[in-house]
């Protein structure tokens, strides 16, 4: 059976495919965005605000169906307006900046529903909205890698630029401000970040799903260690581990279904979501075998 399995994967078709080449080099670049921007999102407090901002750019993917043009743009646009949409409203409390994105996210979320109406109805462009909510990797087009590469590379330079006062403002806001910290530049700066990292997401498994690269690779890798270096470069391991195996899986799948291949976005999900209940084992183990009180100290995250 294991034989099996390998010469399936080192088969030449897999290696040789274009859409499998182009899948590959798309879900390594989103998946290690978002595998070190997401151990950040975790530390702020802003997984909600990453799945908000997802869910809203899907309305620009809509809208580029519409026009004609690629998703990336619209997914792009859209995203970046709406972290400005969360930065103009200036609210200081999480239970605030919660209210307004998820006020925000229902809007998006209308505005997608009748944005794909049009592209079905006007543009006959019936998979418009599986492409747009849950990714279609193996027809994206190798010419849009350039620009996904960019994007990559923008919200790495970023983030290694600003990852020190980030950090300190991510653990103490308070504290920060009183070392003369721009805690409010700082997070807008990382919610521009986040608005590159979810467009990435987004065009690998879809926006519906893109938070689930962001969040799950990272939350496993915390879970994991302690050390904020160790879990970046974990957190990106996993989720590239995961966007390849679901790759392969999604190309095998052609053999198991009589000519049709499953979502890619639904094996690696399923990965990441199988990975990230294994990762909590240790902490279980732990709590059954030193008690409550030692399973409690595991779980504070600590810094390089």
């Amino acid at each position: 059976m294991l034989s099996l399995y390998a010469s399936s994967i080192l088969a030449a078709s897999f290696w040789t495919d274009d859409a499998v080449h182009t899948a590959l080099i798309v879900s390594t670049g989103a998946a290690l965005v978002c595998g070190i921007v997401g151990v950040f999102t975790i530390i702020r407090g802003q997984s909600f605000a990453g799945h908000a901002l997802a869910d809203m750019s899907s309305a620009g993917g809509a809208g580029s169906f519409l026009a004609g043009i690629n998703p990336l743009f619209g997914f792009l646009a859209i995203a970046l307006l709406s972290a400005v949409t969360m930065e103009l409203a200036d609210l200081r409390q999480a239970r605030e900046r919660d209210l307004a994105a998820g006020i925000i996210l229902g809007a998006g979320l209308g505005v997608t529903a009748l944005l794909l109406y049009f592209d079905v109805t006007t543009k006959s462009t019936t998979g418009a909205a599986v492409s747009i909510m849950f990714g279609s990797m193996f027809e994206i087009p190798a010419s849009i890698i350039p620009f996904l590469l960019g994007i990559g590379v923008l919200a790495l330079s970023l983030l290694a630029i600003f990852h020190r006062p980030l950090y300190f403002c991510s653990v103490n806001s308070e504290l920060a401000a009183t070392q003369g910290i721009p805690v409010r530049r700082v997070g807008f700066i990382f919610l521009v970040i986040l608005s590159l990292s979810v467009t990435l997401s987004a065009m690998a498994i879809g926006a519906i799903l893109s938070t689930a690269l962001l969040i799950a690779p990272a939350a496993a890798a915390m879970r994991l260690t302690k050390r904020l270096w160790f879990a970046l470069g974990l957190s990106a391991f996993i989720g590239i581990s995961a966007s390849w195996a679901g790759i392969w899986l999604a190309y095998s799948s052609y053999d198991w279904t009589r000519g049709h291949v499953w979502p890619v976005s639904f094996f690696i999900v399923t990965i990441l979501f199988i990975i990230y209940l294994a990762s909590g084992l240790p902490q279980l183990i732990a709590k059954l075998h030193f008690g409550t009180d030692r399973y409690k100290t595991t779980q504070s995250f600590g810094g390089s």
